[in-house]
């Protein structure tokens, strides 16, 4: 066993024998495992609310708080950790029942090093296994429910660019009618017609009206467009630094930040990502999203944190605001064209679904978590420059 193996796990052991945990403690240190140390049950939770452990090595009989109260706040509170229960030959019983309390396995002292790590070890290759099935399932979920909207936006693109020109044509007629009228209000002699103020204001309330439909039609062209590529160019994709792109993109919407007190950072670890993918339509996206966050915060002094990551197939753009977050039923319907929890006159709920698709196009992957009244949190996964 190499301390290869070993030195990614952190163990809290607790024991309210000294003597046998200092040394306990000592002899995984030497094979490489992190220990923190606790004396009894109450310590060893206080300890976990900080620094929240892989493995607990757990005493049974304790004073105080013993061994299985303890087991069953550590399963109540820390789901994703592994317990191995430690008894005496005469309290073997005590083990059984950390097993059904929901502890990894029992040892009775005097421990074997060797079999403590073994079980350390297989605890630890549990967790990792757990922890790779639900990142599966979350990705299979979202890969499924970006299904689900690629399939609604199959039927829409049908019609969307016939209805958006259909509609463009009344417009037109109407902001012509509207245009004229105004010219005829505008005449010397008209200025002395009763209520000419009302009609004006009638005529103003038209226009805004007309543009505000004009502007959702040709997103909605936009929107299928980038909706309906079978492929991206090739020839717009370029080497793009990702933490420089995200610095441009944060400088741009900083002065609407600024207005309402938003501070935006930005976090990244080197060597920073680097990515193959057309640097103007990432861009977008980036923009909508930064532009949504500080919408949504309502009040002064708001927080918007980006956060770029990379593994060797993949990077990761997240950017993470405080504001007034999203409802779970409007979470599921948050990339469908049309859907927005802004206030009326204040989002046509085009945005994100054009978003999704220049992700989509680009090979990537986007995501969202909210928590009403906490915040939300979009994540962007891109393939990374090999």
């Amino acid at each position: 066993m190499t301390n290869d193996m070993t030195n990614e796990i952190n163990i809290l052991l607790v024991d309210d024998e000294d003597s046998y945990r200092e040394i306990l403690s000592k002899r995984l240190a030497r094979r490489g495992i992190h220990v923190l140390q606790a004396e009894g049950g109450e310590k060893a939770l206080q300890i976990l609310e900080k620094h929240p452990v892989d493995i607990i090595i757990l005493d049974v009989k304790m004073q105080g708080m013993d061994g299985i109260e303890c087991l069953r706040h550590i399963k109540e509170r820390y789901e994703g950790s592994e317990v191995i229960m430690l008894t005496g030959h005469a309290e073997i019983h005590g083990g059984v029942e950390g097993i059904k309390s929901g502890a990894f396995d029992y040892l009775t002292k005097p421990v074997e090093l060797e079999h403590l790590i073994r079980k350390i070890m297989q605890a630890h290759n549990k967790i990792r296994r757990c922890l790779a099935e639900k990142q599966e399932i979350e990705f299979k979920e979202r890969v499924k429910q970006q299904m689900v909207v690629a399939e609604r936006l199959v039927a829409l693109g049908t019609m969307a660019t016939g209805v958006a020109h259909e509609i463009n044509n009344p417009l037109a007629v109407i902001k012509d009618s509207a245009g004229l009228l105004q010219q005829i209000l505008s005449k010397p002699e008209m200025r002395t017609i009763p209520r000419i103020d009302d009609f004006e204001k009638g005529l103003e309330r038209i226009n805004k009206a007309v543009n505000r439909a004009s502007k959702i039609t040709q997103q909605l062209l936009q929107a299928v467009k980038t909706q309906t590529m079978d492929m991206v160019d090739p020839s717009t994709f370029v080497e793009v630094s990702l933490k420089e792109l995200l610095e441009e993109a944060i400088a741009l919407v900083e002065p609407e930040a600024s207005l309402k007190q938003i501070k935006v950072s930005l976090k990244s670890v080197e060597p920073h990502p680097i990515s193959w993918t057309d640097p103007f339509q990432l861009l977008q996206v980036l923009l909508n999203l930064l532009s949504n966050s500080i919408q949504a915060i309502a009040v002064d002094s708001g927080q918007i944190t980006c956060s770029l990551s990379s593994s060797l197939e993949e990077a990761k753009i997240v950017i993470k605001d405080n504001g007034c977050g999203i409802s779970k039923e409007n979470l599921a319907r948050i990339f469908e064209p049309f859907f927005t929890t802004k206030d009326p006159g204040k989002g046509t709920g085009i945005g994100l679904y054009v978003s999704w698709g220049i992700i989509a196009n680009l090979g990537g992957l986007i995501s969202v978590e909210s928590d009403i009244g906490k915040g939300t949190t979009f994540t962007i996964t891109l393939p990374v420059k090999k």
